[in-house]
């Protein structure tokens, strides 16, 4: 059981550090991770406020992404947490990843690879096996619909790339944006996903949708096949 007696409270903080405080006056997004974090674990321990708790999970574990992926008894072992944060941690992230999956799409322009990556990483990166999906967009490059196509390893001669664009047609996209996960959490592009990329490509051209990109996402992190000149001719 905690001793709360001990321990050193975000209340012993000066006011102008408290993340609750700070929440309240400038918004959650002037937070950063540990301190946001800090707000649901609420109690340190002595000698270690609950933002250095916060800081100190997220070492461990690899940031954000790494306690979305890690599973429950592990976080719940973390020094300072126990099963009741871990819960509210869990709960918290579990949220946010909701939020994404109930409505990825709303009022959402593709202009990088970075902003295709960002509807798609809190989701993908947890998932313990590979997962195809399509990005179809109109076109303004705004997103249609994001669908998951393929679930499994990823090989050159077993996917059936014509699947890809069956929603494409579908919903009179006018181009798309193939993303992958690597479970490894390395995103380097195997030969596989380099053979795939030309192959989707060219039906593409056939069928008259623009392949814009084919991202392959990692843990934290994400590769952009195109602007490594990776299965996009010049």
């Amino acid at each position: 059981m905690e001793d709360e007696k001990s321990s050193y409270r975000i209340s012993d903080m000066q006011a102008s550090q408290r993340p609750r405080e700070r929440l309240e006056e400038l918004g959650a997004g002037s937070l950063n991770d540990a301190e946001l974090l800090a707000i649901l674990i609420r109690v340190g321990l002595p000698g270690e406020n609950a933002v250095q708790v916060g800081q100190r999970l997220l070492n461990k574990m690899g940031g954000l992404y790494g306690i979305h992926r890690a599973d429950f008894s592990d976080v719940c072992q973390e020094k300072g947490i126990g099963r009741a944060k871990a819960a509210q941690i869990k709960a918290a992230i579990e949220l946010g990843r909701r939020m994404v999956r109930d409505n990825p799409e709303e009022a959402v322009t593709i202009h990088s690879p970075q902003d295709a990556a960002d509807l798609v990483m809190y989701d993908m990166v947890a998932l313990e096996q590979e997962e195809l999906r399509v990005i179809l967009l109109d076109t303004r490059n705004r997103v249609i619909k994001i669908e998951e196509v393929y679930r499994g390893s990823l090989n050159a001669s077993q996917v059936r790339v014509g699947e890809l664009f069956k929603s494409a047609v579908k919903r009179s996209a006018a181009s798309l944006i193939v993303v992958h996960n690597h479970p490894s959490g390395d995103p380097t592009p195997s030969p596989d996903d380099i053979a795939i990329t030309r192959a989707i490509i060219q039906a593409g051209k056939l069928m008259d949708v623009e392949v814009l990109d084919h991202l392959i996402i990692g843990r934290g992190r994400f590769i952009s096949l195109k602007e490594r000149g990776l299965g996009f001719g010049s």
